[in-house]
């Protein structure tokens, strides 16, 4: 994937800016990553027209890129060393992270359909973060109105998978066989800097939720068998498949040493029964 590619030119070129604290270095903070069920969701709810943040048909993903640059940069700054990238002599004295950072975009034939907040635009920053905000809104209402609907049992039907950036796009495609083979609507987001995407599947009956669960956890399970973890940011709380997923991680026998220190700790269960684990 050409986006995956320029992602991982961006996160080596961040670690060698930490490395050497080159001054013109690129310090990428963040890494965001939509796919293009996600964008389909938001041109579908009106958030371009909304937003005014436009990206051409066909496009299969997009990323939110956050280049950390001086506090003292203006918006004017921003704007000549953007303009100076594709000069002559750009890459030689003067360098800047934002003129490095244009010239890898150019490299990648992203920078004439790129979007671009530069210091002091808060009101385009929020645009674009609201593109990576309403995806998740999107799929909600989308469940929230099937279960109404359609059948009261659907339900949120999602992962929270991380594996090393190495191995992104062999997650991301076995995402991709997981929810076609079963033919379900899904999509895809995360925070691609750190290996962590969140498939969601978007149910339309309570036999795509059963058939969504399976999914999620073959995908977690190969996430294991990448040096991953099917359980990244959100806890597992009382949910089903996240306790199952917990279990896939550490097996059974990891599951029974945790319940032994919940008995030695808490022998009634009372803080927070059914957490991790059920009540044995």
């Amino acid at each position: 994937m050409a986006g995956l590619a320029f992602a991982r030119t961006l996160r080596d070129e961040a670690k060698n800016t930490w490395r050497t604290s080159d001054p013109a270095g690129l310090d990428v903070s963040a890494i965001e990553y939509l796919d293009a069920r996600c964008l389909e969701l938001a041109r579908e709810d009106g958030l371009d027209r909304r937003t005014g943040v436009t990206w051409p048909d066909g496009t299969a993903i997009a990323l939110l890129v956050t280049l950390e640059v001086p506090l003292s940069m203006t918006a004017e700054q921003a704007f000549e060393q953007i303009g100076r990238a594709r000069g002559p002599g750009a890459a030689r004295a003067g360098d800047t992270s934002i003129m490095r950072f244009c010239r890898a975009l150019d490299e990648a034939g992203a920078l004439d359909a790129v979007e671009i907040a530069v210091p002091g635009d808060h009101a385009r920053m929020a645009q674009l973060l609201a593109l990576r905000e309403e995806v998740p809104a999107s799929v909600n209402r989308r469940i929230g109105r099937a279960k109404q609907d359609v059948d009261g049992r659907i339900e949120k039907t999602a992962g929270d998978i991380i594996v090393p950036f190495e191995h992104l796009e062999e997650l991301l495609s076995r995402c991709d066989r997981e929810f076609a083979g079963r033919h379900l609507d899904a999509a895809v987001w995360g925070h691609v800097s750190d290996g962590n995407v969140h498939p969601n599947v978007l149910a339309r009956s309570f036999a795509e939720v059963e058939s969504g669960r399976a999914a999620i956890l073959e995908v977690g399970r190969a996430a294991i068998a990448l040096g991953g973890s099917p359980l990244a940011e959100h806890g597992v709380g009382r949910n089903r498949i996240k306790q199952q997923q917990l279990e896939d991680l550490y097996g059974r026998e990891g599951i029974e040493d945790m319940r032994a220190v919940k008995r030695a700790l808490d022998p009634r269960w009372t803080l927070a029964p059914g957490v991790l684990f059920p009540p044995a």
